[in-house]
């Protein structure tokens, strides 16, 4: 007999809570493309499990039904991946912003990747601190003046999807917070891989960065998919590719691979995730820990 498909309505993915973001900022673009993309999978609530940080961004999972926990600065990473590890049939989606994912929570988010963690990871990258008015981020372009750099801002930015290819992740894309339905392609396809996934995307602060704006982005941004022969199978490609940069910016699929996660590994999930494990110990166990005091 024929399985039949259940369509969920968007509706069902919209919190009680509406966004109390700035008129105009790419966070609504990427909350829109995160309901799309549940919807496109057929996700239930009750298997979605939201995590963010701090910051403008990290208020998303206020705003979107389904499990969520709105954690501490930098350590939204951490505390997914005691969540994923404790039940590893839910569906763990990050969400924060540059500030929160590549400055304080940094060093998280490099073991996480190179652990291969099964998580999906969606950074609102505005390149500016926005929550706290217009400080440099760790994603600010050298020269820009903000109001932590009112002569230029004379720091490197962090190259994610160099970072993330480096470091072991999966999966790595960027979206365009404006290209909702490719932003969404992009977000389902990082939960429904197998292993880490960065989807970065570029969601416009439109009150305190004035100069990486929606028409910026949109003058620059191109589809690595409609580039004649990429491959993003290939590593190598994928790095030179992150560096582009100015004139051109490719958004999409820079890198996808299937990898053993670290739960893959991990014996103690073999039979199961753990919150649906016995909480019993057996008596042989028991005793063979016992006699590592004697």
């Amino acid at each position: 007999m024929a399985t039949a498909t259940v369509e969920l309505p968007l509706e069902i993915y919209k919190g009680p809570v509406d966004p109390d973001w700035c008129p105009g900022c790419g966070d609504f673009g990427v909350l829109r493309a995160l309901e799309l993309a549940a919807q496109k999978l057929r996700l239930p609530t009750k298997d979605l499990f939201v995590v963010s940080g701090i910051g403008c961004s990290s208020n998303l999972p206020g705003f979107f039904h389904g499990y969520g926990v709105h954690s501490l600065h930098g350590r939204a990473v951490a505390l997914a991946s005691g969540a994923k590890l404790a039940n590893h049939s839910l569906h763990v989606v990050i969400t924060g912003g540059d500030g929160d994912g590549y400055g304080i929570g940094l060093n998280h988010f490099i073991h996480a990747m190179r652990r291969n963690l099964d998580l999906t990871y969606i950074v609102m990258n505005n390149q500016i601190y926005g929550l706290t008015t217009g400080q440099a981020s760790p994603t600010t372009e050298k020269g820009h003046k903000t109001k932590s750099t009112p002569r230029g801002n004379v720091e490197m930015p962090v190259n994610p999807i160099a970072l993330a290819l480096v470091s072991g992740a999966t999966y790595v894309a960027r979206g365009l917070a404006g290209e909702n339905k490719h932003l969404a392609d992009l977000i389902a396809g990082g939960i429904r891989h197998h292993g880490f996934a960065l989807i970065d995307v570029f969601s416009p602060c439109v009150t305190y960065n004035k100069i990486n704006t929606h028409q910026w982005f949109r003058q620059r941004c191109y589809k690595l998919e409609t580039e004649p022969g990429y491959n993003p199978a290939d590593l190598e490609v994928a790095l030179r590719k992150s560096f582009e940069w100015g004139v051109r910016i490719p958004i999409g699929v820079f890198y996808r691979s299937e990898q053993l996660t670290y739960e893959d590994t991990e014996p103690a999930l073999k039979n199961g995730p753990l919150v649906r494990q016995p909480l019993a110990m057996a008596r042989e166990l028991f005793e063979e820990l016992m006699e590592e005091f004697y």
